[in-house]
C-alpha cells in the first residue's frame, strides 16, 4: 500500500485556512492511492516557533491568538477532515494544538478512512519551552490504534527521545508509526542538527519496533514567517524551509525523503511482509524482549481529562 508524509506549511495562527490545507492533502493524498498520511507537530494552527526566541513577557499576545486558534476536539471541529476521509478512503494522523479548557495539548488525532476519530495522543512532555504554552498529557493517550491499514501508532517529536515511551508502543505491535516534527532548522542553529535528530531517532524507531515510520515536519514559509516578524520584528534567528520528512521501512532503510521549503506529499509504498522478515532478526516486543530481566510499567490511568465520545463525534 501507499503511505505519505505531509512535507507542506500550515497557515500559521489561522486554524481554519490550515483546516483547508489538511482537507486539500486528503484528497491529492486520495488521488494518489495514498491509503495513510500522517502530519508534522500541531499542524493546525501551526508550530509556535516564537517560544525558543523571544523573551517570555513579549509572548501575550500571541500567544492568546495562538490559544483561540487552537483546535476544540468535537465532531464539528474536525468534521470536513473526517468528511474528507471517508470520501478519500484515506487514514489520517493529525498533529494539532488542542484546546479543552483553559488548558492546551499538543495533540496527534487518529482518524480512519471512514471518517472516525479512533484515538487521540497528548504529548506526555511539552519540551524545554514548549511547557510555556502546553499541558503535560499522561499514560491514558499513549497507544496504538486500528486504523485502515492496520495498528498505527505515533509520538510527537522529543517524545522519540523517551525510550521507554516508544517501548510502551513497540510491545502493543504497530506496524505503522507516525512522527509528528515541527521544522526544527528554521531556527537557524538548530538546522544540521535537527535534520539529524529526526533522522536518527526515526531510524532507531522503525527497527526497534519493526513497523514502517512516517516522519512529517513543516518547513518554514516567508508567509509564516512574515506573521512572526510583524509581531516581534526581524528575526535574524529564524530562517525559511529547515525541515525534513521522510519514510522508513522496518529495517530502517529510507524509501522516500524531501528536505527544504518546497511543499510535497512523500509518498513511498509499504508491503507489509517486509515487518515478518525484521522481526525474524529482532523482535523487541517478542523473542528479543527478555521479559524475565527488563519489565516496563505503564500507568494508562487518565490524570488529565480526555476528551469524551460526544466531543470527538
Amino acid at each position: 500500500m501507499r503511505v505519505a508524509a505531509v512535507h507542506q506549511s500550515p497557515v500559521l495562527l489561522d486554524r481554519a485556512a490550515t483546516l483547508d490545507k489538511v482537507v486539500a492533502a486528503i484528497a491529492e493524498a486520495g488521488a494518489a492511492d495514498v491509503r495513510l498520511l500522517g502530519f508534522p507537530e500541531t499542524f493546525v494552527p501551526g508550530y509556535p516557533y516564537w517560544l525558543a526566541i523571544t523573551p517570555f513577557d513579549e509572548q501575550g499576545e500571541l500567544n492568546r491568538r495562538y490559544a483561540e486558534e487552537s483546535v476544540r476536539l468535537t465532531a464539528q471541529a474536525l468534521g470536513a477532515v473526517g468528511r474528507a476521509c471517508a470520501r478519500h478512503r484515506v487514514n489520517v494522523v493529525l498533529g494539532v494544538s488542542e484546546r479543552h479548557g483553559g488548558t492546551l495539548y499538543n495533540t496527534q488525532v487518529f482518524i480512519d478512512d471512514q471518517g472516525e476519530v479512533a484515538g487521540v495522543h497528548r504529548k506526555l512532555q511539552p519540551t524545554l519551552v514548549e511547557r510555556a504554552i502546553w499541558g503535560q498529557g499522561d499514560g491514558s493517550t499513549l497507544g496504538v490504534h486500528a486504523l485502515g491499514v492496520g495498528r498505527v501508532g505515533g509520538l510527537i517529536c522529543g517524545e522519540h527521545s523517551m525510550n521507554l515511551a516508544r517501548q510502551a508502543l513497540v510491545e502493543e505491535l504497530p506496524e505503522f508509526h507516525v512522527g509528528a516534527w515541527p521544522g526544527g532548522g528554521a531556527v537557524r542553529s538548530l538546522d544540521d542538527w535537527f535534520r539529524g535528530h529526526i533522522w536518527a531517532l526515526s531510524r532507531v524507531h522503525a527497527y526497534t519496533a519493526g513497523c514502517f515510520v512516517i516522519a512529517a515536519a513543516d518547513p518554514m514559509s516567508e508567509a509564516n514567517l512574515s506573521v512572526i516578524e510583524e509581531a516581534f520584528g526581524p528575526q535574524p534567528k529564524l530562517q525559511t524551509g529547515g525541515a525534513i520528512s521522510l519514510i522508513l521501512d522496518p529495517w530502517g532503510n529510507v524509501l522516500a525523503r524531501h528536505e527544504g521549503a518546497d511543499e510535497r506529499l512523500v509518498i513511498a509504498e509499504a508491503d507489509l511482509s517486509v515487518i515478518t522478515e525484521a522481526k525474524l532478526q529482532h523482535d523487541s516486543s517478542g523473542h528479543s524482549a527478555r521479559p524475565e530481566i527488563l519489565r516496563l510499567e505503564v500507568d494508562t490511568r487518565s490524570h488529565v481529562r480526555r476528551p469524551g465520545p460526544a466531543e470527538l463525534g
